[in-house]
């Protein structure tokens, strides 16, 4: 059954592949990704199946053993993360149907979704630590055209901050690629953390983690590395924003649990403390950024890095409790943020601003718009009984048994902040009456979406409410499986020994 792993990636490169054939064909397009999509949603379901009932699934392509082949590993970590990957896809190819123009879908937008998807998916499932950085470049590159994609001014200067900053965050990594291979003689990550428990430098293997912290750490916009975010984040289509806000710094928070879990825990009272003091004004500078904005997009932007920050907390804090809230509070985010950027796209073309003060009114004409994102932010506030509350509580009762009051006393007061935001949003673009310098009032030519546009932006937008409040309510069952795979994290042994003792 190991062969399942193969497919969420060879999926969207297929799909991708059939975009391009069909390039001057729109329509056609669209539906293969939105197929495609679909199908890599059931794949990734599937392969999570088949590691909870059957355990870590390896692949080694050509047959090659382990360390000398490139395997593809699939532990529940990386299960969950391929299955969240694969809504995401689903979901955000519907919202496309009625979201993306004739222009950018003209340049290539849907084979190139497709390729971002497959980047995510292949970082994700590489057991090989050389492959996770060109996974990495197969996402910035692709992220790049995304993001210049249409021409616009303000897209160009996002696109050049945003792969400039990556492309230095890819350098330090691949030096950091070379001193593993010194150190350990091969780039295999399971037969790399063997090597390492048994090496005497532990000087340069902390040098080594404190470049990949570096070079992650860019990657997930934390403190004081975060500035490309919202410099970036806001500038293009809420499709492509959305995209980018559920999976691109959720892949470098991915790669910081894997290496300091599985490579960098010589030192824990070092590295992870390390780790711990990045975390708060990481939460802290983020909120404060949200707070001071007035656009939609920038203010959830800036909350992507805030909720990295407890993120990063939750993995320094590292007990089985901690590593199942950072893996809760992943999937929280990925699931509530996406859903806000999608439903801030929908306001816009109801009203035609994304600014709060040319906001209004939205509660009494759009009741169901409002309470999507009435669900949404809920839950990125922390409320009860959704994802959120679920997610940031497990992160602060393992910072509670570890002890770590200040910091805990530093993520409760960002969760108060962030309430101020969501609620500043609200009051703004749904409970107050439309404005007369609006948009659509000052301009007679502007027409709000309505029919099937409308449900294509709609429906995904009610499908990952409906995760939001499912999981939340009825999240017992979820619960063991975060933990298991908490397990999985905290014993290096399960991971080494699938891939190198089959």
């Amino acid at each position: 059954m190991s062969n399942i792993i193969i497919y969420p990636i060879l999926i969207p490169i297929l799909t991708a592949s059939l975009a391009l054939i069909a390039f001057k064909n729109r329509e056609l397009q669209r539906w293969l990704s939105v197929i495609g999509s679909v199908a890599t949603f059931i794949a990734g379901c599937v392969l999570l199946y088949v590691v909870y009932t059957e355990g870590i699934q390896v692949l080694q392509p050509g047959n090659w053993e382990a360390p000398f082949g490139i395997s593809m590993v699939a532990d529940l970590f990386s299960a969950l993360m391929v299955c969240v990957t694969g809504l995401m896809a689903m979901t955000i190819s519907i919202y496309s149907l009625g979201d993306m123009d004739k222009q950018r879908e003209s340049f290539g937008f849907q084979p190139l979704f497709q390729i971002l998807i497959f980047g995510v998916i292949g970082a994700f499932l590489t057991g090989d630590l050389f492959n996770l950085y060109v996974w990495f470049e197969v996402m910035l590159i692709t992220s790049f055209v995304l993001l210049a994609i249409g021409n616009g001014k303000a897209q160009l200067d996002g696109a050049v901050k945003y792969v400039v900053i990556n492309l230095l965050s890819s350098l330090i990594f691949l030096a950091g690629v070379g001193i593993m291979y010194g150190l350990t003689g091969t780039l295999n990550l399971a037969a790399m953390a063997q090597a390492l428990q048994d090496t005497e430098n532990t000087g340069l293997v902390i040098t080594a983690s404190m470049m990949f912290l570096v070079s992650f750490g860019i990657k997930s916009a934390v403190f004081p590395l975060f500035f490309w975010l919202p410099a970036s984040y806001h500038t293009p289509p809420v499709t492509i924003t959305a995209i980018f806000g559920a999976l691109l710094t959720k892949v470098g928070v991915y790669s910081l649990v894997r290496v300091f879990t599985l490579l960098f825990t010589q030192d824990i009272g070092y590295t992870h403390t390390i780790l711990l003091w990045i975390s708060v004004p990481t939460m802290v500078v983020g909120v404060l950024g949200a707070a001071s904005q007035y656009d939609v997009r920038k203010i959830l932007s800036f909350h992507i890095v805030s909720q990295i920050g407890y993120m990063i907390m939750g993995l320094a804090f590292f007990t089985k409790i901690a590593l199942a809230g950072v893996i809760y509070y992943i999937l929280h985010n990925i699931l509530a943020k996406t859903n806000l950027f999608l439903v801030a796209g929908i306001a816009q073309k109801l009203v035609g601003s994304f600014h709060l003060s040319r906001l209004g009114g939205l509660y009494k004409n759009y009741p169901l718009v409002s309470s999507l994102f009435a669900i949404s932010a809920i839950s990125l506030a922390g409320l009860p009984p959704l994802t959120g509350f679920w997610a940031k509580y497990t992160v602060i009762y393992a910072g509670l048994e570890v002890e770590q009051w200040v910091v805990i006393g530093f993520a409760l007061a960002v969760g108060l902040m962030t309430m101020f935001s969501m609620t500043k949003i609200w009051m703004g673009a749904y409970w107050s009456p439309l404005p007369d310098t609006a948009p659509v009032v000052a301009d007679k030519n502007f027409k709000p979406v309505a029919g099937a546009q409308l449900i294509a932006l709609l429906l995904p937008t009610i499908i990952i409410a409906g995760f939001i409040v499912v999981l939340g309510i009825f999240g017992e069952p979820f619960y063991a499986l975060l933990f298991e795979a908490a397990d999985q994290l905290l014993d290096p042994s399960m991971y080494i020994n699938a891939v190198l003792n089959p």
